[in-house]
Formats: C-alpha cells, structure tokens, sequence
C-alpha cells in the first residue's frame, strides 16, 4: 500500500500518470514516442520545415521585441531557436525528444549560431536537474507547439514557470492550436480528458481561454491574433489553425 502525496508536486506527478500513451505521454517517460516522430525527418510535417514562425519574425520585424536571453520551450528541431540566435539572442531550448535536439543542434552548426540546447522535461530542467538551465531571468520565453501539449494540470506547473523565469519587461510568446479551427486540436472540456486519459492530439484554445489563463496580475496583453498562413515558397512557417499570443510581464 502506498501513501506518497504530501505536496503539490505530488499530486500533479499522480494526475501526470493518467496520461500514459504515445504522445500523451507528454513528460520524460513520453520521450520515446517523440523520438519516433522526428526520426523520419522526410515526412511531411510542416514544422519541420527549417523555418521561423511568422509571428515570431514579426515581434523581431516591428520592434516587439529586441535581442536579449531567450528560452525556447517545446524547441522540437530547433528552427525557432536557431532563427532568434540568427538575429542575436543568447538562446536556451528544451525539448523532450533526444532525437529532435540532436537535429536542432545539426542545424545551428550548419547555421553558424550558438544555441544551447536541452533534452527533458521542462519543469524538471528549471529546477536543475538533469543538465540544468541557466534559469533565467529571461527577456523571452516562447513556445510553439508545447503549451497545446500540457495536460490541463501542468497549466499550474507552467505558469509557476513562467512568474519565476520571465524577467519583469520580459515576453512571453505563444502559438498553440486554435479551437474551430477545421479539427486541429480537442475542444473537449478539461475534466473529460481525465475520463479517458488521453490528450487527443493536442488542445485547442479560444482567446478568451488564453486571454484567462494568462491574464494573471503582473502581466499584459501586446497581441492575440491568429497565425497566418504561409506557403511553400516562404522563409517563414504559418498556418491559420493556431493562435499567436504575445504577453509582457509588467511587473
């Protein structure tokens, strides 16, 4: 018999083992099914393109943002974090997948850009261990394509995350999936995914669920808006079935 919660840690730990399958597996044990997905690096998977976000180049392009300490969070092959080292950020980028971090690492080589790079789980690296981060304070933080995989408790884990390592006049930038947005991500309510432990792929948001979640005290809106969406021919990637949010930590 065991009696292993005391804390809160514990109990999302305990709430984490309800996911256990493939991509929902989204912590360190769930590694393997992403080494699997980025092994074939010829599938067609438009973010394997070795190309930025759209939104991100547009902070950069408008003066949103400026070049400073980044984090890129959920980095997969590393194109986001290579293309903020390109224009001048100190980079740090974490990812689950060793085999999406070796990739991310081929690139910046062959991009001339240094990036530091990370293979784990998130919350356990900026707690130091394995392999710890610098831990911030950052002037950027941003995430494509991971917050959208976080099971509805780990939102408490990540904005914690978040307040700790976003430093004040910082940003924090996001592109996730977008519900109605022609199927791409689930739109079931919170407590329904914990009927049958799985994540369906990835969760869709509305603005108001983001503008909810991330309207705490101490932070501000600069921009919510959909991601557009770019073609073939493009240096950047785009696709009109995520939002792009941008947050400024203002105190």
């Amino acid at each position: 018999m065991e009696r292993d919660v005391r804390s809160v840690e514990d109990v999302l730990r305990l709430l984490d083992g309800m996911f256990e399958t493939g991509a929902d597996r989204w912590s360190g044990q769930g590694s393997g099914w992403w080494d699997g997905f980025y092994a074939d690096r010829e599938r067609e998977v438009p973010f394997f393109a070795a190309k930025p976000d759209e939104n991100l180049a547009a902070y950069l392009d408008r003066g949103l943002a400026a070049p400073g300490r980044a984090l890129d969070l959920g980095c997969g092959p590393g194109r986001n974090a290579v293309f903020l080292a390109g224009r001048g950020f100190d980079v740090e980028a974490v990812d689950l997948s060793a085999t999406a971090v070796a990739w991310g690492e081929e690139r910046a080589r062959e991009a001339g850009v240094a990036v530091r790079f990370h293979c784990g789980d998130v919350f356990d690296l900026v707690r130091g261990a394995p392999g710890p981060l610098r831990g911030g304070p950052y002037d950027l933080v941003y995430d494509s394509g991971c917050f959208h995989h976080l099971p509805p408790h780990r939102r408490v884990s990540y904005l914690a995350l978040l307040r700790a390592h976003v430093a004040p006049g910082g940003l924090f930038g996001l592109a996730c999936f977008a519900a109605g947005a022609g199927g791409m991500g689930s739109e079931l309510p919170d407590a329904a995914l914990y009927g049958d432990g799985r994540l369906h792929g990835g969760l869709a948001y509305t603005p108001e669920s983001l503008r909810w979640i991330f309207g705490e005290p101490g932070w501000e809106e600069v921009e919510l808006r959909r991601m557009r969406d770019e073609g073939a021919e493009s240096a950047y990637f785009g696709k009109a079935f995520m939002w792009t949010a941008l947050f400024r930590r203002s105190s």
